[in-house]
């Protein structure tokens, strides 16, 4: 009896994931529930298992007071004496055996519910505490079901995780027993029990199936700085490199492209820009752009982290890309909002410039005359005639004022 009590919670600890004192307590607590549902009684039970015999004592818990208001909870002083001597006193507790042998087959269904629920709500509780430790890992596992667009993963043994429709990768297609690779995005208490929410469309994805294909990234020679995704299409990923003989790029991409190829194969087909990070925010837009090659990088607002990227008129539709997308990413990359121009635009942009800062000094010049031409129409003191006539011509007046002195005279 006690071996096989032993080894049936052991059994059952192991196949649930839990402490082995997470079953003792549950049946202690089961006995209780299924004592007063028999007993019917307000009395302070108390369960005691004991691993030598393995049975559990059942025991009614009694306080010695000096009077008694409550007999089912407490004892008298005098009671306590008569029956354990002069060590018994006051705030004592004095425990009395119950019979077990009553509990027929309805206290123990009820025991037994009792214990299902309580292993069933340990077991929630381990997998959320191991889960949420594990948030950003890559999970394999196999589809199990559909609920609703959702799909169902068996990530461990009897352990379930849910691939939202967000979560899905448009150019992917699913069907049951499929396995495939997610990354945990987080996990959540639920009715059900915990919910292990996976995503096949986080950047962490990206980011981890590099560290398992590279081992520069693996040992920490190469470090990822960013990853930005628009799943199914295209994405982008800065790697820095802590030693100088190493090329991050290089190494991401492998032999013949033989890494990155089996990352694409892993997200069916996604394409993937690597590109190397630097502290130098123009340096790093610069890289960011790639394929597009760039002409030259200036800031417009270091506050807003506003840049200006000019490209060759060829390499404009390249380096905005498919509906925007490649100076979209590498604004996220960057962190830094990003204004693409071909040459030819900005040929205008400045000539448009030049054009009005000469209107407007033309128009400062025309301002900064009219005062001498009024002058010229004042009638001057004599012996002055001649300085007004050389005022006259320098600052550009008209015949018309010019022939104006002879008739002052």
């Amino acid at each position: 009896m006690t071996a096989s009590l032993n080894q049936t919670i052991e059994t059952l600890a192991k196949e649930r994931g839990i402490d082995p004192q997470v079953i003792i307590t549950a049946i202690k607590d089961a006995v209780i529930a299924a004592s007063r549902k028999v007993l019917k009684t307000n009395e302070n039970l108390k369960a005691e298992f004991d691993p030598e015999t393995g049975t559990v004592e059942l025991v009614a818990v009694k306080v010695i007071v000096e009077t008694v208001t409550d007999p089912s909870t407490e004892l008298s002083l005098d009671e306590a004496r008569a029956l354990y001597g002069d060590e018994a006193d006051l705030g004592m507790e004095v425990e009395f055996p119950k019979p077990t042998e009553m509990l027929g087959r309805i206290a123990a269904q009820t025991a037994k519910q009792v214990i299902f629920q309580k292993v069933r709500e340990a077991e929630r509780e381990t997998i959320y505490d191991e889960y949420s430790q594990r948030v950003g890992e890559v999970m394999n596992g196999t589809i199990k079901r559909f609920e609703q667009g959702d799909i169902v993963l068996e990530i461990g043994g009897r352990i379930e995780g849910v691939l939202p429709r967000k979560e899905q990768s448009r150019a992917e297609n699913y069907s049951i027993g499929d396995r495939l690779r997610a990354v945990i995005r987080g996990v959540s208490r639920s009715a059900k029990g915990p919910q292990i929410i996976l995503s096949r469309t986080d950047p962490a994805l990206l980011a981890e199936l590099f560290k398992q294909e590279v081992p520069e990234i693996y040992d920490g020679t190469v470090v990822i700085r960013g990853a930005v995704r628009e799943a199914g299409d295209r994405a982008k990923v800065a790697v820095y490199s802590r030693e100088r003989d190493v090329d991050p790029v290089g190494a991401c991409v492998g032999m013949k492209g033989t890494r990155v190829q089996a990352i694409i194969r892993e997200l069916r087909g996604e394409k993937i820009d690597i590109v190397e990070y630097d502290e130098d925010p123009v340096m790093f837009v610069t890289n960011a752009i790639s394929p597009a090659r760039v002409q030259r990088v200036s800031i417009l607002d270091d506050g807003d982290r506003i840049m200006e990227v000019v490209v060759e008129d060829k390499q404009l539709s390249l380096a905005i890309g498919k509906k925007g997308q490649n100076v979209r990413l590498a604004a996220k990359l960057t962190g830094w909002k990003i204004d693409i121009k071909s040459e030819e635009e900005k040929r205008k942009e400045v000539e448009e410039q030049f054009a009005q800062l000469a209107g407007d000094m033309i128009a400062e010049g025309e301002a900064a005359a009219l005062p001498a031409e009024d002058a010229a129409d004042v009638p001057a003191p004599e012996g002055e005639a001649p300085e007004v006539a050389e005022t006259a011509g320098e600052t550009g007046a008209t015949d018309d004022t010019a022939s104006a002195e002879p008739t002052q005279d």
